[in-house]
């Protein structure tokens, strides 16, 4: 009883707050309808760039992939990290705000750009885009639902971005296939930035205050790494390294993108190279983040339930059996096969690891741990575009497959031997969140 004053007096507007879904519905749906554009305006690619790189700027897949892939990776990692520290310091919205403002110019450089630098500069626009907007999203989930069900807000939150993606990869398969590989396809992509950016100028709030309220009831820890009063670099620290839990995070996250950006620079190559026509090609872009998006509304409820560490490591293991599979697929049947179990492993992955983070990190700097998290994440982009552009230069698309299916097999092992469990105890449950 004596939680609930505290987390009034952290309200700037006066009134109380309630942390939890239930508590917080309408602003939690929009923010998942927000994240679905968010998603969306990144799906414009995945079928139609790798096409376009091949076919209208006649690139190799080695140039493209450390190009486009590259800017989008390091642009994004970079920004994550960014966004969480702007995000509290300046509050959740205006970064979320200032994500949109920037995308608006990219579907216009995606369709008339006339070389491929403006569209590897339209990527580099996109990766801040994606790394404002998307950290920021998860980051006000988290501060809304407050820590019981963290796991399902993420699962939500991941699962409208990737459906989206998948959706959009689909459609802008089909309109290429029929309206050629511009502007049609960029077209969806132009509608999704302007809902975006209406609805988070006009009906998203701020939430940083309900951080402040969690903060002001946080039990204090008896590790002093995960007391609220610490530095940028401090938090740095303790998630890339120090801490066993946030550093296998980490490094499986970065794997898990490096697998992302496989599938994203190579696989469409691999599947063209033995004639599959672009529309079936769109089908299997879309498979995977289909069932990547749908699995999550199961997988992060699951480890609300059953702990974050087992969901991780099988996860990854998961992952790299699907990728050897399409190493040896010839066929679109098994690499439709493949691709929906690369989606399960990454849906048992992918909210999760971000749970993890939400788990440990203390709510005054929890979102720069998030934004750590996925400095290192998203990075797995920019790694993934030089490792696979590199192995496929040098020998072929199939040895660059392999070789990411053995590193994903290697950090499933390593998350086993490392991350401790960091699913909370059962726990008397506080006024505030009884009706949730």
């Amino acid at each position: 009883m004596t939680a609930l004053p505290a987390m009034r007096a952290a309200d700037s507007g006066g009134g109380g707050l309630r942390l939890g879904l239930r508590a917080n519905l309408a602003q939690f749906v929009l923010l998942v309808a927000v994240n679905a554009l968010v998603g969306g305006t990144l799906g414009q690619e995945r079928t139609v760039l790798p096409l376009l790189a091949r076919d209208t700027f006649h690139l190799s897949a080695s140039i493209a992939a450390l190009t486009y892939i590259l800017a989008f990776g390091a642009t994004k990692a970079v920004t994550n990290f960014v966004a969480g520290t702007l995000s509290e310091r300046y509050g959740r919205k205006p970064v979320l705000v200032a994500g949109w403002l920037i995308a608006v110019p990219v579907p216009a450089l995606l369709i008339f750009g006339p070389s491929w630098g403006w569209i590897v500069f339209a990527n580099v626009l996109l990766g801040v885009n994606q790394g404002l907007t998307w950290s920021t999203t998860v980051i006000m989930k988290i501060d809304l639902v407050g820590p019981a069900r963290r796991g399902l807000a993420m699962g939500f939150n991941e699962a409208s971005g990737y459906l989206a993606l998948a959706a959009t990869a689909v459609a802008t398969g089909t309109i290429a296939a029929h309206a050629g590989l511009r502007p049609a396809p960029f077209l969806l992509g132009a509608a999704y930035v302007a809902v975006g950016l209406g609805l988070s100028v006009l009906a998203v709030r701020e939430t940083r205050q309900y951080a402040r309220a969690e903060a002001a009831r946080h039990p204090v820890p008896a590790n002093p790494d995960h007391r609220g009063e610490l530095t940028t670099g401090q938090v740095a620290w303790i998630t890339s390294v120090r801490d066993k839990a946030l550093s296998a995070a980490c490094q499986a996250g970065m794997v898990n993108n490096l697998n992302d950006a496989l599938a994203w620079g190579i696989f469409p190559l691999l599947f063209a190279a033995h004639g599959l026509p672009v529309a079936q090609i769109g089908v299997l872009a879309a498979l995977y983040p289909a069932v990547w998006g749908f699995g999550q509304l199961l997988t992060g409820w699951w480890s609300d339930r059953a702990g974050r560490k087992h969901l991780i490591t099988a996860g990854m293991l998961i992952q790299a059996a699907a990728i050897a599979l399409v190493a040896t697929g010839t066929t679109f049947g098994v690499w439709a096969a493949a691709q929906v179990l690369l989606g399960v492993g990454t849906a048992l992955v992918y909210p999760t690891l971000l749970a993890a983070v939400g788990d440990v990190a203390h709510p005054a700097w929890r979102a720069r741990a998030v934004g750590v998290y996925r400095l290192w994440r998203d990075g797995g982009f920019a790694i993934g575009a030089l490792l696979a552009g590199a192995i496929a230069s040098a020998w072929d698309l199939v040895a660059a497959i392999w070789v990411v299916a053995v590193l994903t097999a290697a950090s499933g092992l390593l998350a086993a031997v490392r991350m401790y469990e960091t699913h909370p105890r059962p726990r008397p449950r506080v006024v505030n969140d009884k009706k949730d």
